[in-house]
């Protein structure tokens, strides 16, 4: 089994530089906010001889917040170009120059005395996570045999939890989470930058983009061969080459030429309406919850962030039973059980917040609500989304779908991020009316119009587009047809 050996290295080299840093990344940042701004606050009474405003501290603290989702922004758009010049695997290790800039700027921050060093590191770290987010799952996708894909490229939504829950678990007191500490909790993201540079070279590029882009055939058999052992290729080999044959002669598209091209209208409706789903179902913002929701339940609140590593580690655990179970229960019926589960839940969590000072008991419901809602979102939404681009775009339209993708993902969490307070403070306990407004509609979409991916070869999922794509042309053919017919019977 040295073959499977080899595919699980791939995934482990190309997911703890990959989007592991994204997890990660935005976990870090929680432990240390009040000492960050703290140091601002410092740093600039050193500077000025005058202590700044609080009001100013906190919208410091928000540029330097929202560096991130705008460093993502940047990193999904030049991914697609990256992917396609550079090819997925030296893509992945060239983009940990930016966290090694990043780990650089924040762990010399304090020695500087520039809080403006921590802005420009997050956004450094931002473009990392927005290039990984859009190139690991394509990498991996693309490696994957056809029967294992689902769950291959799955794996980057395990790399993001995983991520998660071990920036919370060194965000703690005991480890790095105390004041002085704060530059090198920062800067510890080098650590798995590291390990990537390490391991990564030693394992081969995706076979489909050395075939298809390259016209490589030699070096596409060779990965081949090291991924899936010395066994019979043929089939394997044939598939892709009647995919080599099918985009013959195009070049890679941009992203603007996907818009423009009716082939490819529902494949784009799928990714925007998903992509979209994902940051505005509100997942992120029951992290924002946590801490009240469980200070309320009468949980001292020295040991919430130990009880908030357990909704870090609910995101773990569904995202790896995910990746178990996709490639048997297929995309479809996931992505549905997540929204629709997540709407229930929803409604549940206003109704006990709600009453949350009126009932003894209903804290706990709140909290119950809480690991409920991020199960729901890991067990689906939570990876199948990341999954669908490779799947349902062919390979000269695939790096342009996963920019449209990343710059809606990144854009949405940013509005969220930043729309969010001024929801609690307007709808108060109902704060979550949009959001299960999102789950629902998303419900509708996937349960109507997205057809199942499950054990297709790529071209065979494109043809099934295809057909839904012309369907009303021909309707309209048909349409017009009786009209001509009673024409020339006159």
């Amino acid at each position: 089994q040295l073959q499977n050996k080899i595919l699980i290295l791939t995934i482990c080299s190309a997911g703890i530089g990959g989007t592991f840093q994204y997890g990660y990344n935005i976990s870090i940042i929680n432990a240390p906010a009040s000492y960050i701004q703290r140091f601002m606050n410092t740093t600039w009474l050193e500077r000025t001889g005058v202590p700044l405003d609080s009001n100013v501290i906190l919208l410091l603290w928000s540029f330097t917040v929202s560096a991130y989702p705008l460093g993502g922004l940047t990193g999904a758009v030049v991914a697609g170009p990256m992917a396609i010049m550079l090819g997925r695997k030296v893509s992945l290790l060239l983009n940990n120059v930016f966290v090694i800039i990043a780990a650089a700027l924040s762990g010399f921050s304090r020695m500087a005395k520039s809080f403006e060093m921590i802005m420009l590191s997050r956004f450094f770290t931002g473009v990392n996570a927005g290039v990984s987010m859009n190139i690991q799952p394509m990498y991996l996708a693309e490696s994957a045999p056809k029967k294992l894909r689902g769950a291959v490229a799955l794996t980057s939504a395990s790399f993001t939890a995983l991520g998660l829950v071990l920036g919370q678990v060194v965000g703690l007191r005991e480890l790095l989470g105390e004041e002085e500490s704060w530059p090198f909790l920062l800067a510890s993201n080098v650590i798995p930058a590291l390990i990537q540079l390490t391991a990564l070279p030693w394992f081969p590029e995706s076979p489909r983009y050395l075939l298809i882009d390259r016209g490589d055939k030699e070096s596409c058999i060779s990965a081949l061969q090291k991924l899936r052992g010395t066994r019979d290729l043929s089939a394997e080999l044939e598939e892709m080459l009647a995919e080599q044959a099918a985009v013959k002669g195009q070049r890679a598209k941009n992203p603007w030429e996907l818009f423009q091209n009716p082939s490819l209208r529902w494949q784009l409706v799928s990714i925007v309406v998903l992509s979209s789903a994902m940051q505005l179902c509100g997942n992120d913002s029951m992290y924002f919850y946590a801490a009240y929701v469980f200070q309320e339940a009468g949980i001292p609140q020295d040991k919430v962030p130990y009880v908030v590593i357990g909704t870090g580690s609910c995101e773990l655990i569904t995202s790896v039973t995910c990746n178990m179970i996709i490639d048997y229960a297929g995309r479809r019926p996931l992505l549905l059980g997540g929204y629709i589960f997540m709407a229930g839940w929803a409604i549940v969590f206003m109704v006990a917040l709600s009453q949350q000072t009126q009932i003894s008991w209903m804290p706990y419901l709140s909290m119950a609500c809480i690991f409920a809602y991020i199960l729901s979102f890991g067990i689906g939404p939570a990876g199948v989304t990341g999954v669908l681009p490779t799947e349902i775009f062919d390979q000269m339209s695939r790096p342009a779908a996963y920019m449209i993708c990343g710059s809606l993902l990144w854009f949405n969490l940013f509005l969220v991020g930043t729309a969010f307070p001024f929801i609690v403070k307007s709808l108060a306990h109902f704060c979550y009316i949009p959001f299960l407004v999102v789950c629902v509609c998303t419900a509708l979409y996937v349960g109507l119009f997205l057809p199942e991916t499950k054990g297709k070869s790529f071209l065979e999922i494109s043809e099934e587009f295809k057909k839904r794509n012309f369907k009303t042309k021909t309707r309209a053919g048909f349409y017009m047809g009786p009209e001509e017919i009673k024409t020339t019977t006159l």
